[in-house]
């Protein structure tokens, strides 16, 4: 049987490097716009849809998973499926799945009710952090020192409410120190009306958050944090240093590679979360408890490529070591042709 494979090309995504894979390895494959409005017209006669959506944008987050739901219903298998993506840049769904299958998750409150959750206050252990159920890079990631600052976020996010994407000066410590190390002060004048006028374009496409708060508890002496990609039976580690004087690894950009910094356990946890939510590509983000143990902080289905790449090797669920560089495109790709030929 032919494979009849429809990839949506969203430039700057995964699908230009599938489309890439394709035309080299003589992989036919149709291109796709799945926010069209005869999206289902389309995939008419289609066995599998590659689709590598983003949180933001201006349908993605609206169309995804009611399209890939359908396609399934169709029998038209998809990347990601929906039990790969439903819990995507959504950390108060992520809560409840992993608390529900036992994983070791980093103890996380989420209050609907701002009296209920002023009362907790009274007695948590501080400090915590605090985040928004969307948002990526530490984005509105916030330690918070004391009952004070506690409820003044409670009372905004029951209030007035806080925007999704921050100001127009978010991370404007980290951005001066990125400019300082680069030097390219003249380059950065230059750069700014385009940078202030996608700053303004971002502050339209993304909604206001409230009427709930999401906590977690702050887990302390962690210079680094873990990051775990499970791509089928693969997993590709590594790990990224806290910003100076700040608390948060996510977004630092501060990538290393040493294997000899990755806890196994951190992989066999992956693995093992991967096979009960049954996700086909998914990564972990993990700090170590007190007792030096993994806690994992979050899970998306969405990550940058270029980092995975970058890994010397991965390991499969045997922790079997593989050496090599991968694209995790391809790893995705590979898998997916697979299943569609299982069929």
């Amino acid at each position: 049987m032919e494979i009849k494979l429809a990839i949506h090309d969203r430039p700057h995504s995964f699908s230009d490097r599938w489309i890439e894979y394709c035309r080299e390895c003589n992989i036919s494959f149709q291109v796709v716009d799945c926010l069209r409005n005869d999206v289902f017209a389309q995939l008419s006669g289609m066995h599998g849809l590659l689709w590598h959506w983003a949180q933001h944008g201006n349908g993605d987050p609206l169309a995804a998973k009611a399209i890939i739901r359908t396609s399934e219903i169709l029998g038209i298998k998809t990347f990601p499926n929906l039990n790969t993506c439903w819990h995507f840049d959504d950390k108060i769904s992520q809560k409840y799945l992993l608390e529900a299958i036992g994983a070791p998750l980093v103890p996380t409150f989420v209050f609907y009710d701002m009296n209920e959750a002023i009362e907790w206050t009274a007695k948590a252990q501080f400090p915590l952090v605090f985040k928004l159920s969307k948002g990526a890079g530490s984005v509105n990631v916030q330690l918070v020192e004391n009952v004070d600052k506690a409820r003044m976020l409670i009372k905004k996010a029951f209030g007035t409410g806080i925007k999704q994407s921050g100001g127009y000066f978010t991370d404007t410590g980290k951005k001066i120190k990125q400019l300082e190390k680069r030097k390219d002060y003249l380059g950065a004048i230059q750069r700014f009306p385009a940078a202030f006028r996608a700053a303004r374009q971002r502050q339209k496409q993304y909604n206001v958050e409230r009427n709930y708060v999401y906590f977690q508890s702050f887990v302390p002496g962690n210079t680094f944090d873990t990051r775990i990609t499970v791509i089928g039976n693969r997993a590709f580690a590594f790990t990224r240093e806290v910003r100076k004087d700040d608390f948060r690894a996510s977004g630092s950009g501060l990538i290393r590679y040493e294997l000899e910094k990755i806890n196994l356990e951190c992989v066999k946890i992956a693995f093992n979360v991967s096979r009960r939510i049954e996700t086909q590509s998914l990564a972990f983000d993990f700090v170590m408890d007190a007792c030096g143990d993994p806690r994992i902080v979050e899970i998306s289905y969405g990550f940058q490529a270029e980092p995975v790449r970058n890994c010397s090797g991965y390991w499969d669920d045997n922790l079997n070591w593989h050496e090599g560089h991968v694209w995790p495109q391809d790893a995705i790709l590979e898998d997916f042709l697979n299943q569609l030929r299982s069929v």
